[in-house]
């Protein structure tokens, strides 16, 4: 049981942190415009998005390992960083997310600090799209290190 409860403690510790450099740092700024557009090129960019956010995270594993001599069932591992990885990439598609706060009643907070219609505002780091999603990934991360330290 404690075994299990640091392993987890540890394993949520890293994919977080990854996540915020992998979110944030190593996503290309193409990637970040277009991962949501409706196209091949926007699935496209965001499957790239993704890939190298998942490297991220597993490299962050790594070297919580290596450091820490913690083992890990790979299968485990990859299957933990898979269900991260689909619910990553349903999110950053946008509409997904975006109805999904719709159908929940969130949409007028998912709106809050987008640019106005017919202005050039750009949205910033404040915006409710931006705070549901950085909350669902979260969440996410969080039964992601359920599932490795199961």
């Amino acid at each position: 049981m404690t075994s299990n409860l640091a392993t987890f403690a540890a394993v949520f510790a890293a994919l977080f942190a990854a996540h915020s450099v992998g979110d944030h740092w190593v996503q290309t700024h193409g990637q970040a415009c277009a991962k949501g557009a409706p196209t091949a090129a926007g699935r496209l960019a965001c499957i790239r998005h993704v890939a190298t956010l998942t490297a991220t995270k597993a490299a962050a594993i790594a070297a919580l390992a290596l450091v820490t001599g913690l083992a890990l069932s790979p299968l485990v591992l990859l299957a933990g960083l898979a269900v991260d990885a689909i619910s990553h990439y349903w999110a950053d598609r946008r509409t997904t997310l975006a109805r999904l706060a719709d159908r929940l009643g969130k949409r007028g907070f998912y709106e809050l600090g987008a640019p106005r219609p017919g202005t050039t505002d750009a949205p910033h780091l404040g915006t409710g799209a931006y705070a549901l999603d950085q909350s669902w990934h979260i969440g996410w991360l969080f039964i992601t290190a359920l599932i490795i330290a199961a």
